[in-house]
């Protein structure tokens, strides 16, 4: 850009570099300007003109030079110019005054929801919708996907909760073959242990581990890998409790499949002398009262508004409505110290974990004169498993559980526990569990909904000792996400939750670990068609 000033200084032309194009040009009148003024008026040119070179260059950028015509570059500039907002944001603040105005509207009688993205489209443009009416439309389709969508969930919860509560037909077989084998087969009813044994019942040298379950498949696989991940499996004494009904397969299988060199003890709870109705009244009047048993096995869902129902709240609620909650084999736990009275120290394990390594050190733990030695649940960071406290079992605002417990306290798991069962019989610990159990009948099941562990958190209240979390994992059961990595370098893992992995619910790739210890060659295993994955 060149400035050239006539020899008479009445004139001022400003042309571009190249000298062809004069830009501007200015006429002083010697009369009406002073060289004052001219030297200021150059120098505000001087200063806008860059300003006017880069704004041009940035809207050229911007697609300005599609532009055909001033207007167009008007109406380009006169906005950034003003200050004024462009067409599509005014379209998308006023297709949102839309979006309000018709969320409470009604839709015209005549006109039909589209099932497709692409049916949408063909009909705005066959009808020819206005925007309200469009609006309404895709307002409506996509409530109308809400609701289907949580129909599905709902329907998803409901089925994996009837699975996980239901008996699979090859876990039914095998104990009814295994029944038959016990009543034609002298072999399979032979004593357990042998005669010569049976001082070692008792003896508090071994190391001794209790197990109650009516799961055949799950115990032989609890059994195993605890004898095959020891370093000293003749040292293992296995102390089995099942029911009445599964007693004579539970004793068919240990008897026909040894375990050698550990020793398994199979009883039913109707062996034991002990258990019987003046010692367990609150718990014969769980399994038998009628208002609880329509709790667990009623139609809780009937009239159920599926627009007032939390999906994930849901899910906790069929979780604690398990009928495996009302039977004695869940809490026969807290009787541990009364039916085993010559032991002093035991390791109780759930039936559906897997012993990953050499359990022998767990009874070298100190437990600091407790009675409880667990895994704490509040220590970590995902939701379902290990940020448990009390505010999470407890319904709070039950004045009796407001008053006496508090929400923040610790949580800690069942499933692989440290019993010593000398300091356990100098406490009021079962009756502290009974008399909660009661508390809870009395009041409709309103302090608590989720099965043993609440009473237990209460009555082990002070008498638990906190062990290394490497010691129990758990969670393969609720969380599809579980790092296998951290699975491979558990003690224990702990299928707890819905997805047990001898179900068809299970999580894929968390099954082979409790798999690997299935006897798939066995003959009452084939019969039954439990098939290798």
């Amino acid at each position: 850009m060149h400035l050239r000033f006539s020899p008479s200084m009445r004139s001022i032309t400003i042309s571009s570099n190249n000298g062809f194009i004069d830009l501007m040009k200015i006429k002083v009148a010697a009369c009406h300007i002073s060289y004052r003024t001219l030297f200021h008026t150059i120098l505000i040119l001087a200063f806008l003109l860059p300003f006017v070179f880069i704004l041009t260059a940035l809207v050229t950028l911007e697609g300005v030079n599609k532009c055909s015509s001033f207007d167009c570059l008007g109406r380009r500039l006169g906005p950034k110019f003003l200050g004024r907002v462009d067409d599509s944001t005014r379209l998308v603040r006023d297709f949102y005054k839309i979006l309000k105005e018709v969320k409470t509207g009604e839709i015209p009688a005549d006109l039909k929801l589209p099932d497709s993205f692409d049916q949408l489209v063909s009909d705005m443009k066959n009808n020819n919708y206005d925007t309200k009416t469009f609006a309404l439309v895709l307002t409506r389709m996509m409530e109308k996907f809400e609701r289907e969508i949580k129909e599905s969930k709902f329907a998803e919860l409901m089925n994996k909760h009837f699975a996980a509560s239901s008996i699979p037909k090859g876990i039914h077989c095998l104990t009814l073959r295994l029944t038959d084998e016990y009543s034609s087969n002298a072999h399979a009813r032979r004593q357990l242990p042998p005669p010569e044994l049976l001082p070692l019942l008792t003896d508090n040298n071994y190391h001794h581990f209790i197990l109650s379950t009516d799961n055949i498949l799950a115990a032989s696989v609890v059994v195993t890998s605890t004898v095959q991940s020891s370093q000293n499996p003749e040292m293992i004494v296995f102390h089995v409790i099942t029911d009445r009904k599964t007693y004579a397969g539970m004793h068919s299988w240990f008897a026909l499949n040894s375990v050698f060199p550990a020793i398994v003890e199979v009883k039913g709870i109707h062996q034991f002398d002990w258990l019987t109705r003046e010692n367990v009244p609150v718990l014969e009047a769980v399994e038998h009262q009628n208002g609880i048993r329509n709790y667990y096995h009623g139609n809780y869902v009937l009239g159920a508004n599926l627009d007032d129902i939390n999906l994930r709240n849901f899910a906790s609620i069929l979780q604690a409505r398990s009928p495996k909650y009302i039977s004695l084999l869940n809490h026969i736990r807290i009787y541990i110290p009364e039916l085993f009275p010559n032991l002093d120290k035991v390791v109780f394990l759930d039936d559906d974990v897997v012993v990953q390594r050499d359990l022998s050190p767990l009874w070298d733990i100190d437990l600091n004169g407790k009675v409880n030695g667990a895994v704490e649940t509040c220590r970590g960071e995902d939701d379902w498993v290990m940020s448990k406290h009390f505010r999470n079992y407890f319904n709070f605002s039950h004045p009796v559980i407001s008053k006496q417990l508090d929400p923040e306290e610790c949580a800690w798991a069942y499933g692989m526990n440290i019993f010593d069962l000398r300091a356990w019989r100098t406490t009021n610990i079962r009756e502290t569990y009974h008399q909660w159990l009661k508390k809870n009948l009395q009041s409709n099941l309103t302090m608590w909904k989720l099965g043993t562990l609440p009473p237990a958190l209460i009555a082990f209240k002070g008498h638990v000792q906190p062990i290394d979390p490497s010691w129990h994992m758990l969670g393969l059961g609720y969380q599809n996400k579980t790092d296998v990595e951290n699975v491979k370098n558990a003690a224990v893992i702990h299928y707890n939750g819905q997805s047990k992995p001898w179900l068809n619910i299970g999580f894929e790739h968390l099954r082979p670990f409790w798999t690997m210890y299935v006897n798939y060659s066995n003959e009452f295993i084939r019969n039954c068609h439990i098939l290798e994955p």
